[in-house]
């Protein structure tokens, strides 16, 4: 704090004070799911008196978290896969081809970020219904490829923005395509960003529930949310399981949570490179 500046001080804690409540409450859900209900109440934030470590083994098993990861996980990736797949190509074009609508196609991506999801959940619900796409994965992966692709247009225009135009120029003269030069040049240059919107990506949609409990309604196809759902609405029904319900909680949050220590410094590195170019 002694190198922080006497205006930026106040910030700084406030910051750090977030940060504090964070942990003191990820370390309460984690002690929390190796104890009993009985204990839970009685001491929220002492240490078990006996570890429970059957309340992640019975929350794994009955709410059948294996095939609920391995879907979200197929589901994550081809989104995030098709996001960049798409993005990519039209924020290059919109940035670095001056024509007479390149200007209000980037402002159509930037006001798609202004519509909430909820304003158009019906209409989406009845198209895809209509196409046959409810109860599938497919179904789910376009509609949550379509949902980001606003962010990830209106994201990776300024990382192309940014880019010399010598090097188009160079590749022009070699004899390069436009699509070359993208595929080849232009691309690899702007890896700091589709790494970090892929991170934000994963993280977005590893616990999103809102479209995969409307999309999913076969509980054959349920996503890693939708059986936390279903084990919360169990553990209603059929007794006080508040240890299982603390673990399979961890059981959700924890991987995104190491994904996000793990590249933290690459999202805050794109994120700051975007902002300032």
């Amino acid at each position: 704090m002694a190198t922080v500046p006497v205006r930026l001080r106040p910030g700084r804690l406030l910051v750090w004070l977030v940060v504090a409540f964070d942990i003191l409450v990820l370390v309460w859900l984690v002690l929390s799911s190796f104890k009993t209900a009985r204990e839970i109440f009685a001491s929220p934030f002492g240490l078990p008196a006996d570890w429970q470590f059957g309340n992640w083994a019975r929350a794994w098993e009955v709410s059948e978290f294996g095939p609920a990861i391995l879907r979200t996980v197929v589901v994550v990736a081809a989104t995030a896969f098709g996001t960049a797949l798409i993005a990519a190509p039209a924020a290059y074009a919109l940035s670095r081809f001056s024509t007479r609508t390149s200007g209000p196609l980037t402002s159509f991506f930037a006001m798609g970020l202004g519509v909430p999801i909820q304003a158009i959940m019906l209409p989406l619900f009845v198209a895809m219904s209509q196409m046959g796409l409810v109860n599938s994965l497919g179904g789910l992966i376009i509609v949550y490829v379509a949902t980001s692709i606003p962010f990830a247009v209106f994201f990776l225009t300024a990382f192309f923005r940014s880019l010399p135009g010598d090097l188009e120029e160079a590749a022009s003269i070699d004899g390069a395509s436009p699509l070359r030069t993208f595929w080849q040049i232009m691309l690899p240059l702007a890896r700091s960003g589709l790494v970090t919107l892929v991170i934000l990506n994963v993280i977005g949609h590893w616990s999103e529930g809102l479209l995969s409990l409307i999309f999913l309604q076969d509980p054959a196809q349920q996503t890693l949310p939708l059986a936390l759902l279903s084990f919360m609405t169990r553990v209603q029904y059929s007794g006080a399981d508040w240890g299982g319900l603390f673990a399979a909680i961890a059981i959700v949050i924890l991987p995104l949570l190491l994904v996000y220590v793990w590249l933290g410094r690459r999202i805050i590195e794109g994120m700051t490179l975007g902002s300032s170019k």
